[in-house]
């Protein structure tokens, strides 16, 4: 009796400290999370959702991170990053390419969408099939001197100049508002208005870009840092992309669970169009590429040559010191 009750006691305090060791091995290992930031370069939405997939699905946390995702201020996301207010931004080719021009010292490090989604949208009804179509109509923007390069690009070759064009700041608003009430077309991304108009059940002749000019074949979205990050700590780096690629490769796997994903962190978005959209990029997120993120240089140069021809630009960039593939996980 009296050895049972020693080897009982034993046994207690084995477990016992078996348990606080673990305890504090936890403890241990979430104080050790390192903290890193994500600045959008919108609201939430589905080109986010890689994201929101790492970090509901403990990707990043298996990386030691633990990752905030916020929405940006005012100014755009490479002015942001660059001026240290996030360690990863959500940016675009054509922003990255003007601050590069800028000496804005950012770096893409991964393309979120493989190809270039956008073009310029219009109800059927107002009867614009190609960029000649343009001539004569209100066009809706938000005020950058790009679109009006973009439209004179567009319309050169039909023999028709956006001087043509009726150029109106519609700003944020909505697109199927202002295409009824105030313009005729807009510049609007497939994967997102596109996939809305298609549930609304709105007829829209879309020109896509890059079937215009292969030049315009850009990538957007793509993900930043600050030059010098890669210096200091590229592990960082690495670990991140470590984490966010499996996030997009189980969306792109996984579409409508990755929707379901996004939408408990944004309950306010429009359930249908997020499943709908998912769906939609499942197939846009890699595409074509050997890997999710992956980009070529061929991509930046051509895009910076364009920017640069037609005075968008103050001075032309290195290409190939404005993105890296050499934080992506091997294949």
């Amino acid at each position: 009796m009296k050895k049972g009750i020693i080897l009982i006691t034993i046994m207690s305090v084995v477990f016992a400290l078996l348990t606080g060791c673990n305890s504090v091995s936890e403890q241990t290992a979430e104080t050790e999370l390192e903290k890193v930031t994500v600045l959008l370069d919108w609201v939430p939405n589905t080109n986010h959702t890689g994201l929101y997939v790492a970090k509901a699905k403990g990707f990043f946390k298996e990386q030691g991170l633990e990752v905030e995702i916020i929405q940006p201020s005012e100014g755009g996301t490479a002015q942001l990053i660059a001026a240290g207010q996030g360690d990863f931004g959500i940016s675009y080719q054509e922003e990255v390419t003007n601050a590069r021009a800028m000496d804005i010292p950012v770096v893409a490090v991964a393309a979120i969408i493989q190809h270039n989604t956008s073009g310029f949208a219009a109800p059927v009804e107002k009867g614009i099939k190609t960029p000649k179509d343009f001539a004569g109509k209100k066009y809706g923007g938000w005020g950058s001197p790009m679109e009006i390069a973009m439209l004179e690009a567009l319309m050169a070759p039909y023999g028709v100049s956006v001087d043509q064009v009726e150029i109106v700041n519609i700003g944020s608003a909505d697109f199927f508002t202002s295409v009824e009430k105030d313009v005729d077309f807009a510049w609007i991304y497939y994967g997102w208005t596109g996939i809305e108009a298609e549930l609304r059940g709105v007829e829209l002749n879309f020109i896509l870009l890059q079937d215009e000019d292969p030049a315009l074949d850009f990538y957007t979205p793509v993900i930043i840092v600050e030059e010098s990050l890669i210096e200091k700590n590229p592990e960082l780096i690495r670990r991140f992309l470590e984490g966010v690629s499996r996030g997009y490769e189980f969306a792109i796997q996984n579409p409508e669970e990755a929707a379901e994903i996004l939408l408990e962190y944004v309950p306010e978005l429009n359930r249908d169009l997020v499943i709908a959209s998912q769906k939609y990029l499942a197939k846009q997120y890699k595409a074509d590429a050997p890997r999710w993120g992956e980009m070529k240089q061929e991509v930046w140069k051509t895009y910076a040559d364009w920017m640069y021809e037609r005075n968008l630009l103050p001075k032309n960039i290195d290409p190939s010191k404005a993105f890296t593939n050499e934080f992506l996980p091997k294949e």
